[in-house]
């Protein structure tokens, strides 16, 4: 019975593997809008599909994003400056997209932009926290969609959102889980809506990786500054033991657990923007398979239990 299943998995796995392997022709043609193209996923996505061949058009932040672009691409990359919080950024970012890619339309977006601070136990935060990440993780990817969207379906697209293992799960407080669930949903209602017209919506969900949303240094400063602005009632509530111990599992754990292959991820983004039969979800990182995506699937009161057992413990019972 068990040879018998396996045997299953086997032949199923091969199937996917051949069916995933075919790729789109004529990539010298289609142009590809990156968010998020300073550090990490971005940046390495930016590179790497102009490699492939593709016509890249990546969005930075800051003026230094763009120019070291520009010096390790070929010359058919495009920098451009984008800020997702602001509709005029966007506004002019797809206009420019627009000029360049004519009556082909443009090929695909992928919405790679995204903060992980100020993040912390709900009760530490205000909902201006909420609203400065939700402005960059969730409206941020809404707003870019939306404005290059008549392009992909002039082109028969894709459109792939960079969401999260925590748009499954929520084994912290904060905005980010919150932002990330709200991509998942996004994604999902467009993937229905745009199917008639032939546009595919892809979601990359990875695990831990080393970029700046997991990065010790970036996160410690975060709590430590929340921290410092509670109310002393809270504080008690805690107990000055619960933040050192905190820091102690961003510093220990979180850097432990992050794996330093980004490519894992760009893969996942090559394959959504290049094969012709791309998979509607990917899980990067084995963290996410092993642990976090089973996690989700278990009942309430498991995950739960799960959770809670490895959680700091506060002060105040």
């Amino acid at each position: 019975m068990y040879l018998y299943l396996l045997g299953l998995l086997v032949l199923y796995k091969l199937y996917r593997w051949c069916r995933e392997l075919p790729r789109v022709p004529d990539r010298g043609t289609k142009y590809v809008y990156i968010t998020g193209c300073d550090t990490g996923f971005g940046n390495l996505a930016a590179r790497h599909l102009d490699k492939k061949g593709f016509k890249v058009i990546a969005s930075c932040f800051s003026e230094r994003g763009e120019e070291d672009l520009k010096k390790s691409c070929s010359g058919s990359l495009i920098t451009t400056h984008l800020d997702v919080r602001s509709k005029d950024s966007v506004a002019k970012v797809a206009a420019l997209i627009k000029e360049k890619v004519g009556e082909h339309g443009l090929w695909a977006v992928v919405n790679n932009a995204g903060v992980s601070v100020p993040s912390a136990p709900c009760d530490w935060l205000t909902i201006d926290d909420y609203k400065s990440m939700l402005d960059v993780n969730l409206n941020g990817v809404i707003a870019v969609t939306l404005s290059v969207l008549p392009l992909i379906k002039k082109a028969r697209g894709r459109v792939v959102n960079v969401a999260s293992v925590f748009g499954r799960i929520s084994p912290t407080g904060g905005p980010y889980t919150v932002s990330k669930y709200g991509v998942e949903a996004f994604n999902d209602s467009l993937r229905l809506n745009m199917a008639p017209f032939g546009v595919k919506v892809l979601c990359i969900e990875p695990g831990f990786f080393k970029t700046n949303v997991t990065d010790a240094t970036i996160l410690t400063k975060n709590v430590t500054a929340v921290w410092d602005r509670l109310p002393q009632d809270v504080k008690d509530d805690y107990g000055i033991e619960y933040l050192q111990k905190s820091l102690g599992v961003i510093k220990d754990k979180v850097a432990k657990i992050s794996d330093g292959d980004l490519m894992k991820v760009v893969g996942c983004m090559e394959h959504a923007v290049s094969a012709v039969q791309p998979r509607t979800r990917y899980s990067p990182g084995w963290d996410a398979k092993l642990f976090w995506l089973p996690l989700s699937y278990m009942p309430t009161c498991v995950s739960d239990y799960i959770l809670g057992s490895q959680a700091v413990p506060i002060a105040k019972k």
